[in-house]
């Protein structure tokens, strides 16, 4: 069983593309070494702002490569591998364990509404064909489905199901959630509004977007928590909101990309057919962002 370490940090990391849509490699080992330089605890690659949708499994394993490579085992790689069938996940997972991946983030099985049960079946499995530890990864805006807390009670007792990313907003869920983790079992907001609140609440860290964009701001969260300072940990986390309220302006991980870009992050278009935001959208981000500084890389 893996040694990762499931805590702090975890930025779910968008995927730089050049002007024909395809992998920028240089873009992504530059955003890989910047994030490794604010002091990020791991890497996400292939998540939702990483467009694992639009990826074919071969451009899937090449990033996860060239992360992994950049990383040169200074923090451990989680790779985004979800998908409808549970097969296809398992091959992938395969595919990941020969690029040496140190965990994997499995989304819900989406689109097609699963059940409870086959959700849990779906998962175990996925956990007995790999020795990977596994991330489970709820967001039911996008999936259409979610684990309850019962399901995931219930597949946390599996030895290397080793944490969960809740991208849902809700925080009572969140809390029901904490009461579940363990030495070996960690809870992680996925919503990056909620990073501060998670942390008080006794989670563990955030699977945080943001910090393609603001690796400043989401990394003091955490450094101000877990030095006692709560006044700016609030500080920051309540700097997040003006990016955050801007994805509305687009669709994701449109805003996100161009947030990154603006403020000197290695990011390029989003895969079609997201499109570039359109001027008046690109104007209202512009402003949102007056309140960063340009990423120092």
């Amino acid at each position: 069983m893996s040694n990762t370490q499931f805590r702090g940090i975890v930025p779910a990391m968008i995927t730089p593309l050049d002007e024909h849509e395809e992998i920028d490699e240089q873009g992504l080992r530059d955003l890989t070494e910047t994030l490794i330089n604010k002091g990020v605890h791991g890497l996400f690659a292939l998540g939702t702002n990483g467009e694992f949708f639009s990826l074919t499994d071969d451009e899937k394993v090449r990033v996860a490569s060239i992360v992994k490579d950049q990383a040169a085992g200074r923090l451990p790689v989680f790779a985004g591998t979800g998908g409808y069938t549970t097969r296809g996940v398992i091959e992938l997972n395969r595919r990941m364990e020969d690029v040496g991946i140190d965990g994997l983030s499995i989304i819900t099985p989406y689109f097609n509404g699963a059940t409870q049960a086959e959700l849990i079946t779906h998962y175990e499995r996925i956990a007995e064909a790999t020795d990977l530890p596994i991330l489970l990864y709820t967001i039911p805006a996008k999936a259409g489905v979610t684990l309850t807390v019962p399901s995931v009670a219930k597949l946390s007792e599996i030895p290397n199901i080793r944490a969960i990313k809740d991208s849902g907003g809700d925080f009572d869920r969140l809390v029901q959630l904490i009461r579940l983790r363990r030495d070996d079992f960690a809870v992680f907001t996925g919503t990056d509004s909620m990073i501060l609140w998670t942390l008080m609440a006794g989670g563990d860290g955030a699977v945080a977007a943001t910090t393609n964009a603001v690796p400043d701001v989401v990394m003091t969260i955490w450094n101000a928590w877990q030095a006692g300072d709560f006044e700016t940990a609030r500080e920051a986390q309540e700097k997040l909101r003006p990016l955050r309220s801007a994805f509305a302006l687009g669709t994701m991980p449109s805003v996100l990309k161009t947030a990154a870009a603006l403020l000197g992050m290695p990011a390029g278009p989003a895969r079609s057919p997201v499109q570039a935001l359109e001027p008046d959208a690109l104007e209202k981000l512009k402003q949102a962002i007056k309140v960063y500084d340009r990423v120092e890389r």
